[in-house]
């Protein structure tokens, strides 16, 4: 045993960086399903109280998938151990996401007893393969502990109803999100710096934007699928284009240049773990949320293209861009401590268009965002290079370049 479990790790090479296996993108396709549903449910519930449980249900699925990221950058996927592991996580991430349109409803304990079986079971067989290692042992044992300490509260809430499961879920949420900003602090071991957390920076930018990648996936096999069943119009067909172009925005700003960037100055920092905790951990969040509601204020203007202008499209027009945005201004922040003033630029954009969106139709907003989106890529691509010059932060070598 004491000759398997080191094996279980990954091999670090300073030359190149860990590539992601199949067993990792085959993982991945579990989070299509549960994105889609996702989105289901914003579609089917528009209002005030739906919004909030697609929120706890995002903040939760994107936890068990950026968790399971963190282990993998640790972890050997190629290692028959480590790809069961992941097939069993896979399995009950299945019945997580087939769980998402009723877990306010029926299926909470099943939504609740997945995603602790994931994020504790998953935790647990790490601790069991760093047993003999000091530092990670420490590590997982306090945050085996958080995520027990929050499942507590993730099958009490599953027990009870309406809007108490909201506020008992929601506590498990603050467990769960407030203890990586903490250290994973825990009674008798202390707190975990990040100096501990030796993140393969490559790595971990190719998981998170291969998420990406799904999120927009499921933004146009939304669009793909409304238009089907509709009669092909010009202004439904204007806005099935409009639709695919604000996805390709996006698309294009996500990886432009700040992707391979920002993976390089993680490469080259002292502190990989600081910087990905910020720019991966949680700016991300925010960045698939703007997909998610982009891809919904999508699906209704090409049903509803031109007429009178429902409040609950503005809003999704508007802020799901807006949500993208502010992600990407905050990982641009996070990962080479400067404002970017294209994005900056574009959420004041957007914060215009939706002060006027109650004199636009549907379609002309739809277009006006996705110009928004497509005048911050090409400002960040075709746009004139300041100066090659960037200061040293938290441990960041000078040299990269910085962002516009």
């Amino acid at each position: 045993m004491a000759k398997t479990v080191p094996s279980l790790l990954r091999a670090r090479n300073a030359d190149e960086h860990a590539r992601v296996t199949y067993a990792e993108l085959f993982f991945d396709l579990v989070f299509v399903f549960a994105v889609t549903q996702l989105s289901h449910v914003v579609l089917k519930h528009p209002d005030g109280p739906g919004l909030l449980h697609a929120a706890v249900l995002l903040l939760a699925v994107w936890w068990s998938w950026i968790y399971t990221a963190w282990v993998t950058n640790w972890l050997d996927p190629e290692r028959g151990p480590v790809r069961l592991m992941l097939f069993v996580m896979m399995a009950a991430a299945m019945v997580l996401a087939a769980s998402i349109p009723d877990a306010f409803g029926a299926r909470g304990m099943a939504f609740a007893a997945a995603h602790v079986f994931i994020q504790v079971g998953r935790s647990a067989f790490f601790l069991w393969t760093a047993w003999k290692d000091e530092g990670h042992r420490a590590n997982f044992l306090r945050i085996t502990a958080w995520l027990s300490f929050a499942g507590l509260f993730w099958i009490a809430g599953a027990f009870v109803e309406g809007e108490a499961r909201l506020l008992v879920w929601g506590l498990a949420l603050a467990i769960e999100y407030v203890s990586a900003a903490v250290g994973f602090w825990t009674p008798g071991l202390g707190r975990t710096k990040t100096s501990e957390w030796n993140v393969e920076g490559g790595h971990m930018a190719e998981r998170c934007a291969l998420f990406t990648i799904i999120a927009l996936g499921e933004s146009i096999i939304i669009s793909g699928t409304t238009v089907i069943g509709l009669e092909w119009e010009a202004s439904v067909m204007a806005a099935f284009s409009g639709a695919f172009l604000c996805s390709l925005a996006m698309w294009w700003i996500y990886f432009s240049s700040t992707a391979e960037a920002a993976s390089k100055a993680i490469a080259e920092s002292s502190d990989p773990g600081a910087i990905a905790r910020v720019a991966y951990t949680y700016a991300h969040l925010p960045i698939i949320a703007g997909i998610i509601v982009t891809a919904v204020g999508d699906e209704w203007v090409i049903h509803h293209p031109v007429g009178h202008m429902e409040t609950k499209v503005a809003l999704a027009l508007t802020g799901g861009p807006a949500l993208f945005l502010l992600g990407a201004l905050l990982f641009k922040r996070a990962v080479f401590r400067r404002w970017s003033l294209s994005r900056l630029l574009g959420l004041a954009g957007l914060a215009g268009l939706g002060v006027a969106s109650p004199f636009l139709q549907p379609l002309a907003l739809s277009w006006l965002t996705t110009l928004v989106l497509i005048a911050v890529g090409a400002w960040e691509t075709l746009g004139p290079r300041p100066s090659e010059a960037q200061p040293e932060h938290d441990g960041v070598r000078p040299g990269l370049k910085p962002e516009r």
